[in-house]
């Protein structure tokens, strides 16, 4: 169907809130004016695309209350089924509004244009620079996907696993020390791996798994170095 399509139901729509609606004023797909308020604009597609939000972007220029709008349903936009809650994000944070117009023509207002209030997240941030801290060197390459990612958590088990391999059950006191890793309870307690097992109460050794799939680490284990954990892993 074409973009045409999807004004009369916009049309319909603004004009019960009490618009006066016309297409395809200037650049703008839909301009609406409601008393000395300031125009409403909508740019329409039938499915959602960048070209859509760079459009709509640059309507900002001349209203503060600028839509996107397109098709939902079958055949139509999965884009925006797979992702709604990403894609409501970033509108909100280019302060555009989203309508949605179904096959039967039903529009619904998902989010109005608003300034975007960004809400602090400092533990989050906190949490990404600890991990930066953490981590040893640079053993991850940007873009990569990975799902065996080599994180600080994963360095510290290695070292843990490593250490365990050369010497055997160990007290988690004495295995703390010898790999400078603060919290080897917790790993050996949490054994996200299933690496480590308990052999009595605050000892520990390295499992049947742990020595299968240790060797498979041969290469980050080179990278992270013999001894105990950098005091400052910033400077490694």
């Amino acid at each position: 169907m074409p973009e045409t399509d999807l004004y009369g139901p916009i049309k319909t729509f603004l004009e019960a809130q009490g618009y006066v609606v016309k297409g395809e004023i200037g650049p703008c797909d839909v301009m609406a004016v409601r008393g000395d308020e300031g125009p409403v604009v909508v740019e329409l597609k039938e499915r959602l695309t960048l070209a859509l939000i760079l459009q709509a972007v640059d309507r900002l220029t001349f209203s503060d209350s600028v839509y996107v709008a397109f098709r939902i349903g079958k055949g139509h936009s999965a884009s925006w089924r797979g992702r709604r809650k990403q894609v409501t994000g970033l509108l909100r944070r280019l302060g555009l509004g989203l309508l949605t117009v179904s096959a039967r023509g039903q529009v619904v207002a998902v989010l109005d244009p608003a300034p975007y209030r960004p809400k602090s997240r400092a533990g989050r941030r906190d949490r990404l620079l600890r991990e930066f801290a953490e981590r040893v060197g640079d053993p991850e390459e940007g873009g990569s996907s990975s799902r065996q990612r080599l994180t600080a958590y994963r360095q510290d088990v290695l070292r843990c696993a490593r250490q365990l391999a050369e010497e055997g059950v160990l007290k988690v006191s004495v295995l703390s020390e010898r790999t400078g890793v603060p919290r080897v309870g917790s790993i050996l307690r949490d054994n996200h791996y299933g690496w480590f097992d308990r052999v009595r109460t605050g000892h520990y050794v390295l499992s049947p798994k742990g020595e299968r799939e240790l060797p498979n680490w041969s290469d980050a284990l080179t990278r992270l170095g013999s001894g105990a954990k950098p005091d400052d892993p910033r400077t490694s």
